[in-house]
């Protein structure tokens, strides 16, 4: 196997052994495109499908991540817009339970997920991109997916477009 030819770009500096991959798209997340607002508060007014929903219930919905860390990455959130989970009420408390435990299932019954990281982020200093509006991760993981991209590229490699994983959960919802 051969090394590619490294070509030098002027202004770029000096050639060096690194490719770069390149991902536009995120520059609308980094400089904060389309925070206006609560996007938690927005998602419940659109089309499922529009949206991203996956299931709706009476207190929450449940969402597909638009920033995904593995496909099929569901977020479980209060319609009611609320920071703090020890601000909820009781019911919303137990919905999001519940309906965190269904994202389980329908994940592990639409791609045999083999496990799964659930939890929420707290605050802005915990690492919530959306600190002012509470939601429970549910991020399924196989054996094997953690790889040399995210870790050195810091790029996700993911095999489905989120409309087609959104279509999948909300089938394997429906049958679970």
């Amino acid at each position: 196997m051969s090394t590619p030819e490294h070509v030098e770009q002027a202004g770029a500096g000096l050639r060096d052994a690194f490719d770069r991959l390149y991902t536009p798209h995120r520059m609308a997340y980094i400089k904060g495109e389309g925070k206006e607002g609560c996007p938690f508060c927005d998602i419940p007014g659109l089309p499922d499908e529009e949206g991203l929903v996956v299931a709706r219930g009476e207190a929450c919905f449940v969402v597909l991540n638009l920033y995904p860390y593995n496909s099929g990455h569901l977020m479980v959130v209060p319609y009611r817009h609320v920071s703090a989970y020890d601000d909820l009420t009781d019911a919303e408390a137990v919905e999001l339970a519940g309906l965190t435990q269904r994202s389980l299932r329908a994940i592990r019954h639409a791609s045999g997920a083999q496990g799964f990281n659930v939890g929420m982020n707290l605050g802005s200093v915990a690492g919530a991109g959306i600190a002012a509006h509470l939601h429970q991760h549910v991020v399924p993981r196989w054996g094997g997916d953690t790889n040399f991209m995210p870790v050195v590229g810091r790029t996700k490699v993911l095999p489905q477009l989120l409309p087609e994983t959104r279509d999948l959960l909300a089938q394997a919802w429906a049958e679970v």
